[in-house]
Parts: C-alpha cells; sequence; structure tokens
C-alpha cells in the first residue's frame, strides 16, 4: 500500500543552545528547506528559546515544538510548563514521554496520558514516544512493553485526536548510543503500533495517524528507515544540532 501520510521529521535538541544560537539556527535551517513541500520540519527548542525561534519562523514552513509539558494549565507546579503557555508561546507540537523523562524525571504512563490529553485540549499536537529498553529487547518483551505505553497513553482519547498525533518509536537503547534499529525491526515495531492503533481506534486512524522513529537517527540510515511502508518520519536527536546533517536527513525523507 503506497502512504499517503506526510512525513514529519521532528529535530528534539534536548538541554543545548542558547536562544542566540537557536535563532541562528533557524535562520540557516529556513533557507536551506525553501521549497521543500514533501515532508514537515519541526524544531524542537529548549524553552527559553520558544518564543525567538517562533518569532523567527513567522511565515515558514518549519514548526517550532516543545520538548515537555505539564498536564495543569496553570498552578503550584515549581519548574513547570503549561500547554497554554506553549500555545501562547507559538508552539505546533509537544514531546511527550521521551524516554529521557520517563528515565530520568519519573514520567509514567499515567502522567503520559495526562498529558496528551492537556495538549489535545488546546490545539496542539503531541508526539508522544514510546520504546524498550535492551534488556527488554533481550528478553523478547519488546512488543508487550510497546503495547503498554502505547494503550496507557492512548486512553481516553477519540479516534479523530489519535488520527491527528504523532507516536514517535524510540527503542531506548539506540538513544544516544550510535546504535540503530536495523530497517526491519523498525518497520516491525512501528507496524506493530499502527496495528494495534487499528484494532482499539479502527482502521481510518490507524491509516492517518503518523509514526516516527527515533534512535541515533543519521543522513546514512534515513533513506532506508523511511522506505519502510509505516515509518513516517524521525525524531532526531544528536544530529539536528547541525544545520546540515539535519537538512540531509529532511531530504532523504523527500526522496
Amino acid at each position: 500500500m503506497v502512504k499517503k501520510r506526510k512525513p514529519i521529521i521532528a529535530g528534539n535538541w534536548k538541554m543545548y543552545k542558547t536562544s542566540t544560537e537557536a535563532v541562528a539556527f533557524v535562520q540557516e535551517l529556513e533557507l536551506a528547506v525553501a521549497g521543500m513541500e514533501d515532508v514537515e520540519v519541526v524544531v524542537c527548542p529548549p524553552f527559553n528559546a520558544l518564543v525567538p525561534v517562533v518569532e523567527t519562523l513567522r511565515g515558514a514552513v518549519i514548526s517550532v515544538g516543545a520538548q515537555n509539558v505539564h498536564w495543569e494549565n496553570q498552578g503550584a507546579f515549581t519548574g513547570e510548563i503549561s500547554p497554554g503557555m506553549l500555545k501562547d508561546a507559538g508552539c505546533r507540537y509537544v514531546i511527550i514521554g521521551h524516554s529521557e523523562r520517563r528515565q530520568f524525571f519519573g514520567e509514567t504512563d499515567v502522567n503520559v496520558n495526562r498529558k496528551v490529553k492537556a495538549v489535545l485540549q488546546y490545539g496542539l499536537t503531541p508526539i508522544m514516544c514510546v520504546g524498550e529498553q535492551i534488556g527488554e529487547r533481550e528478553s523478547g518483551i519488546t512488543e508487550k512493553v510497546v503495547r503498554t505505553q502505547t494503550e496507557a497513553g492512548l486512553a481516553g482519547l477519540t479516534a479523530g485526536q489519535v488520527a491527528g498525533m504523532v507516536i514517535a518509536y524510540e527503542p531506548v537503547w539506540a538513544i544516544g548510543t550510535g546504535k540503530t534499529a536495523s530497517d526491519s525491526d523498525a518497520q516491525q515495531v512501528i507496524g506493530f503500533i499502527r496495528d494495534l492503533v487499528n484494532q482499539l481506534f479502527g482502521a481510518e486512524a490507524a491509516a492517518q495517524v503518523r509514526i516516527q522513529y527515533g534512535g541515533s537517527v543519521k543522513p546514512q540510515n534515513t533513506g532506508s528507515l523511511m522506505a519502510q511502508p509505516d515509518i513516517d518520519g524521525a525524531l532526531v536527536g544528536g544530529a539536528s544540532l547541525d544545520v546540515e546533517s539535519f537538512t540531509q536527513i529532511i531530504k532523504a525523507a523527500t526522496r
């Protein structure tokens, strides 16, 4: 079956780049991707750079996303940021449930679900991350882990909401390690996620939801990953911090 979903390449900058560095980066990136309409490009700077990056990209084809969010829109939650604040800043996307949030900050499946629902209420699009640890893969329970995370993260949503969101499959053992899941392994798990969405929300939602791969994505492996029938893009970490490498990944996704 020919894919009709528009590929989405999102750069997760993590805790890198000052506001000045971020603005300079997106100015260069905007020129590099001008005219590329066959792929959606998203940059996810740290919170300090969101507003200047949004202002710099006003009218450009590049969208802006945040790396995290709280599920409440206001309150006594020191150090957090709300979906309303991100909407006000000009964000369109929000990464939710990244493995580093789960590993270092105690993110749970329940909280991922709360955050997904919260950002949808504000018209933002969640990029919901799921993925297994190396021990879980070696134990043969990858699908069990991914099923649990996906079902919990999507609990209580409508088929229409799921159809419009992005799911990112990121095997934890491949993030920042230089190791990448093989094309067939990535396709197998992402195909499994799409089948699961079909079971839970129906064929139309499964056909429309975009599912990315993340984990040591580089210009050299993007093309073969994107050639897989169920892979609709990439959530890029380290390689998104360099304009040249990120542009090459975007170009590979359009071929």
